[in-house]
């Protein structure tokens, strides 16, 4: 008799709601039963709601159960769920659910469906297709596949990935270097973390390309802290990908028998936010205090131990290989404008369904919210919506129905960032959303440069005097805070100051009764 299929998720939000106990359960139940099966633990499909999500392979394809419990696996192989049976928490086919249905995933391609550990697994599913592609092409036509295909560095700065790239493959060193930039610290994220623990060899992968197009033979991975099982899954994959010849330098013929050598390393960060910022990681990094460095010169000529380095987030390494397999074409054909491809978008917050979902830029905050997030899961109207992390604007109704890409949200005063949006309900208070802005930034700044060390302190002051202060002096208060945040927008060292004034301005040009305001005090965008 053949061994029947079993998914259960060893994603960190699938362990947290008690996957390892029902994947125990079922191993359990199947062993008393005598029905033979092979329990595999995949990476989560993004349904956070529905975690832990179990499926079943069948002759019609993968069934879904969801959400289960260790108590719930006996009454599912009662009724012989492991055969497709149905069940009050069987979901159907899970390619049907609508939340993946109508998605365009291409960097996701994979999650949810494989071991994520498993070498044979990804390249069942085109994985290593991207460097196998790269290593027939001249290192300048690897750039200019990446350049054509028009991808943005996802982590935030939205800068040309290929122009780093160009950058670094022109520059002159007998040491170059990749780093991934993985301190995933946005609140609300967490695409960094899911392509970690759910399909590492695609952003080693990736990282493998950059380094032969560039000529490095050196990377670092940075992780927070705080993803332990990001670590571990990435370990074990360098591992592996080592012994395959997939990195290193293995027999002395480097990568796959290229003559290039790269190897790569894991480096785990202590927590702090600002290690997010590229300059302060490379600090890290050499083992030194996580501090901003001033540019010029930048990373990609003066980089990591002073050598020309090329830093890209994990999303955009991770969207290279399919680039590289299926052309720069079939990339860029996804999106508008100057916004090519898809962004693996988080939901997270005050909502009903919570999770990733991948679309091609042009989705809307609106179709994100209610036709995938379904809502508040307190049931009241939505609010206000941020986008970009904790230093990213709060976005009102009025612009829930522009089509997301970059030029455009920067043009009513929001940003893409990480592609997280958290959404608050209408018991949010907008000033006290403002107020925890400019604390996480006292607390967070590296205090470097002034704007950003004392600007933020003074920003809470101003916040409480115009939220609790006298009504009559509310006006030149807020005054005050607009000139504070125009100080810090454009005198702070890095990102870090310079866009905490964000959540605030944008508080308080469109929620200005939060602020004890009975009219704005100024036009919005």
């Amino acid at each position: 008799m053949s061994k029947i299929k079993i998914y259960v998720p060893r994603d960190s939000e699938a362990l947290a709601l008690g996957a390892d106990e029902v994947a125990a359960v079922i191993a359990l139940q199947a062993r008393q039963r005598g029905i033979p099966i092979e329990l595999v633990r995949n990476s989560s499909r993004g349904m956070f709601w529905l975690e832990p999500l179990v499926e079943v392979a069948t002759k019609k394809g993968r069934v879904a159960y969801g959400p289960v419990q260790p108590e719930d696996v006996a009454g599912l192989f009662d009724v012989g769920f492991h055969n497709g049976g149905a069940h009050k928490l069987g979901l159907g086919l899970t390619d049907e659910i609508d939340y993946l249905k109508k998605q365009e995933r291409l960097t996701f391609a994979r999650m949810g469906i494989t071991d994520p550990v498993s070498l044979d697994d990804y390249q069942a599913h085109e994985g290593y297709a991207g460097l196998c592609k790269a290593l027939t092409l001249k290192p300048t036509e690897v750039v200019q596949q990446v350049l054509d295909s028009g991808l943005r560095g996802r982590g935030g700065a939205a800068f040309p990935a290929g122009i780093k790239w160009k950058t670094v493959a022109a520059a002159q060193a007998e040491q170059k270097y990749v780093v991934c930039n993985a301190d995933e610290g946005d609140s609300g994220t967490f695409s960094d973390r899911m392509t970690m623990e759910g399909d590492p060899y695609m952003l080693i992968e990736g990282m493998t390309i950059a380094a032969m197009a560039t000529g490095a033979t050196r990377g670092y991975i940075y992780v927070r802290s705080e993803y332990p099982h990001a670590i571990a899954a990435l370990n074990e994959a360098i591992a592996r990908a080592t012994e395959a010849g997939f990195l290193g330098n293995k027999d002395g013929k480097g990568v796959l028998g290229s003559g290039q050598a790269f190897h790569l390393e894991v480096r785990k960060g202590a927590g702090s936010y600002v290690c997010g910022e590229e300059t302060a990681m490379l600090e890290s990094i050499e083992g030194k205090r996580g501090v901003v460095r001033a540019k010029p010169p930048i990373p990609a000529l003066k980089g990591l131990f002073g050598q020309p380095t090329v830093i890209n987030n994990v999303i955009t390494f991770a969207s290279v290989p399919i680039i590289l397999a299926r052309g720069a074409a079939f990339y860029a054909n996804y999106g508008l404008g100057r916004s090519r491809g898809t962004l693996p978008i988080q939901i997270a917050g005050n909502v009903k369904h919570g999770g990733l979902v991948e679309k091609a830029f042009g989705v809307t905050l609106r179709e994100l919210m209610v036709d995938y997030g379904g809502g508040t899961a307190s049931g009241r109207p939505i609010k206000a919506v941020q986008v970009g992390g904790p230093l990213g604007a709060y976005v009102p109704e009025a612009h829930w129905d522009l089509p997301m890409d970059y030029e455009g949200w920067t043009a009513v005063g929001a940003t893409v960032g990480h592609g997280g949006i958290v959404i608050h309900d209408d018991t949010a208070d907008l000033s006290r959303l403002a107020r925890y802005a400019m604390e996480f930034c006292a607390i967070e700044s590296c205090g470097k440069c002034t704007p950003c060390r004392i600007g933020s302190t003074r920003g809470v002051e101003t916040i409480d005097r115009i939220t609790q202060g006298d009504a009559q002096n509310r006006p030149q208060q807020v005054k005050l805070l607009r000139d504070l945040c125009d100080t810090m927008v454009n005198g702070s060292l890095c990102a870090m100051g310079g866009m905490t004034p964000f959540p605030v301005l944008s508080a308080l040009n469109h929620y200005p009764e939060d602020f004890g305001l009975s009219k704005p005090d100024r036009k919005a965008a």
